[in-house]
């Protein structure tokens, strides 16, 4: 049984410890310095974010979800749970809240395309460099359905 809730301050580690997990099993692409210049940058606000949490019976955090103006900032789910519909919750749980969301997805990472494609979002464009100037290219995406 999955939960959706707020995050609280005292759960930052586990955070960044799901978003190293789901880094590293999915972001090959990063280079050793670009990974670790992206991980002190989150380190130093992901904990006091305010994210949405996807939780255990046990509420214990599983992946997490940051939503800014119906723009989708984050999405990570630990690798442990990858493919077991917890990201799907928590972008279905973020469209009740914004029905025209967007988010913007690494072009190399193809697992993360397919999923929004499936889910019904859209193309509306690409840059060739992400939100810090880095050779990672990004597709936009607006959920379309």
């Amino acid at each position: 049984m999955i939960r959706i809730r707020r995050s609280r301050p005292s759960e930052g580690a586990r955070v960044i410890e799901i978003w190293r997990g789901a880094v590293d099993a999915t972001h090959h692409f990063l280079t050793p310095e670009d990974r670790l210049a992206i991980d002190e940058m989150v380190c130093s606000f992901l904990p006091q974010a305010p994210l949405l949490l996807a939780v255990d019976e046990h509420d214990y955090p599983l992946a997490f979800m940051l939503i800014d103006g119906g723009h989708m900032e984050a999405l990570f789910v630990d690798p442990a749970h990858r493919g077991t519909g917890i990201g799907t919750a928590l972008v279905q749980y973020g469209l009740s809240l914004h029905p025209k969301m967007t988010t913007d997805v690494n072009e190399q990472n193809s697992q993360a395309v397919s999923l929004y494609e499936r889910m019904g979002f859209g193309r509306t464009g690409r840059s060739s460099i992400d939100g810090q100037g880095r050779p990672y290219p990004l597709i936009h995406l607006e959920y379309l359905s």
